[in-house]
């Protein structure tokens, strides 16, 4: 049964980082972080396939960085600049095909106070 084990959320003031890691149980080809405000739909953050290219939301673009771990089948999440709109619960997903959203993990509460 895949696993994905998410790690490094927490509260943080406008302006600071903080880094998500997401640990998947075996390989997966394609790796993505969504997040999910309350009263708001799940959004994709952003994504990277095996030997790809990052994908990131025009909201984040500039302040998030993905970078996977390939020997650990983690990928990680660097958010930067982070501002109270990036409040929310942050999932990883991930699949061994390319839709990037077979497999979910419970999920990291990411707070942005101002």
């Amino acid at each position: 049964q895949v696993q994905l084990v998410e790690s490094g959320g927490g509260s943080v003031q406008v302006g600071e980082s903080l880094t998500l890691s997401c640990a998947a149980s075996g390989y997966m080809a394609c790796m993505a972080w969504f997040r999910q405000a309350p009263g708001k739909e799940r959004e994709k953050v952003a994504h990277q396939y095996t030997g790809g290219s990052p994908y990131y939301a025009d909201s984040v673009k500039g302040r998030f960085t993905v970078s996977r771990d390939n020997a650990n089948n983690t990928l990680h999440l660097q958010m930067n600049s982070l501002k109270p709109e990036d409040t929310a619960m942050y999932i990883c997903a991930a699949s061994r095909t390319l839709t990037c959203s077979k497999y979910w993990g419970q999920g990291t509460q990411v707070t942005v106070a101002s």
